[in-house]
């Protein structure tokens, strides 16, 4: 497996070329005078899965990226699928004043993209640096900090602890953020201020190809042989029932419960006696002694991603957020997430679904009654397969949770609190200003 970094770039896959044939493929027509389209597709990055999805193979081509804009004025295909950002770079517009032709470009996006950077699961503290690394150059771009040789440092020995790793030389010796120099940016590969969602619905692709290996199934199993122990982090002045808490503590019970509904084949009750309070550092603590298998209310940031000895912590993971606050570019952002400890990798894994399954039946408008629409997921093993179902069984989608325990609240004043509609989506992650 793989560990992906947060994403820096966002985009839309969209159809380009010949525009009645684009308006043929946007239409999913194939018949009559649409039966002479010929789509060409990068088997990489452009979603193979979709298009297929949509034609038969005798309507496609596979072929390497940069191939795909002379496949295209040679008339080996009339569409091509493209990122809607970089519209294959330089190579369709010096083919393009080659043959004094334009390429018509589509309206409707067959699919949204997210890129990062990825590596090996086998080493947790590298994937660690690279996204820290990422998190700089955004924090770099919402702070107004540039190329400066002048700050450029070169280490004369490197640090003991990694979290000291000078991650601010990736700006200063480099530069910022750079979504600026793409062709067509995308508005949601800008920085969030706050005004829109930040809440992003990962696809669950390639679910019908995948096939769990034993030892993810032992991974999950280890835990399913007893109850779930999960901690939920509170404000320091709580002084409610836990398990019947509104706002985000109840939020954050929830998703307790879920998860363990997610694990024991939909009865959420073997968690419910194993939900206890914390603060936020007593929670960790637990997280790294054993005490509670994940700790819900985790608040995302650097001194609890890396090993800290300072604090007697060993590194932990962090799911997809599911909720975050309200404050300005340029202040640190407080992102709340479940988190693992580092050493079950599948686990962490799973808890990740069990956050994406509210907000992929968001985006697919599948509420708690229409739980049996979510995809089967097979990647832990046949025990697991009706995880997703089970947890919007259990707390229906994003919207139907958020309106549990925060009442009807109009989208201008949730904020980042709502499922991006294509507006920024980009924010740093706390800690390297301290």
């Amino acid at each position: 497996g793989f560990t992906f970094s947060s994403p820096y770039l966002h985009d839309n896959i969209v159809y380009a070329g010949h525009e009645f044939f684009v308006q043929c493929a946007e239409e999913r027509n194939r018949h009559g005078e649409c039966s002479s389209l010929m789509i060409c597709h990068a088997g990489c990055h452009c979603r193979i899965d979709v298009v297929q999805s949509r034609f038969p193979s005798s309507f496609t081509i596979t072929a390497p990226g940069n191939e795909l804009a002379e496949m295209l004025f040679n008339s080996t295909c009339n569409v091509v699928t493209t990122s809607k950002s970089n519209l294959f770079g330089e190579s369709v517009i010096k083919l393009s004043d080659e043959n004094n032709s334009n390429v018509f470009v589509g309206d409707n996006p067959i699919a949204d993209n997210s890129f990062g950077l990825v590596t090996r699961k086998d080493d947790k503290e590298f994937s660690d640096i690279i996204n820290w690394v990422v998190t700089a150059l955004i924090y770099g771009e919402e702070h107004g900090l540039k190329n400066d040789p002048s700050n450029c440092q070169n280490y004369t020995s490197l640090p003991v602890q990694t979290p000291d790793l000078n991650f601010m030389n990736a700006v200063y010796c480099v530069g910022n953020y750079g979504w600026k120099h793409l062709l067509n940016p995308d508005t949601r590969s800008q920085i969030n201020n706050g005004t829109s969602g930040m809440l992003y619905a990962i696809p669950f692709n390639g679910l019908s190809g995948a096939a769990a290996s034993n030892e993810d199934s032992d991974a999950l199993n280890v835990i399913k042989k007893r109850q779930l122990n999960c901690g939920v982090t509170i404000p320091d002045s709580f002084d409610g029932v836990i398990t019947s808490s509104k706002k985000l503590v109840g939020m954050s019970v929830d998703y307790c419960r879920a998860l363990a509904a997610a694990l024991f084949s939909g009865n959420s009750e073997q968690v419910v006696v194993n939900i206890t309070a914390f603060s936020q550092n007593e929670g960790f603590v637990a997280l790294n002694n054993g005490v509670i298998d994940v700790l819900a209310g985790a608040k995302v940031e650097k001194k609890y991603d890396f090993a800290n000895p300072s604090l007697n912590l060993e590194g932990f993971d962090f799911s997809s957020a599911y909720y975050y606050g309200n404050e300005t570019v340029g202040e640190d952002l407080s992102i709340f997430a479940l988190a693992t400890r580092e050493d079950n990798a599948v686990f962490s894994s799973f808890v990740n679904c069990v956050v994406w399954a509210p907000l992929h039946a968001q985006e697919r408008a599948i509420s708690r009654e229409g739980n049996n629409n979510m995809p089967l997921l097979p990647w832990f093993g046949q025990d697991f397969e009706w995880a997703l179902r089970d947890v919007i069984f259990h707390i229906g989608s994003y919207d139907q949770l958020y309106e549990k325990h925060f009442g009807l609240i109009s989208n201008e004043d949730r904020g980042r609190n709502q499922l991006n509609e294509g507006g920024p989506l980009v924010h740093s992650i706390p800690g390297l200003s301290h």
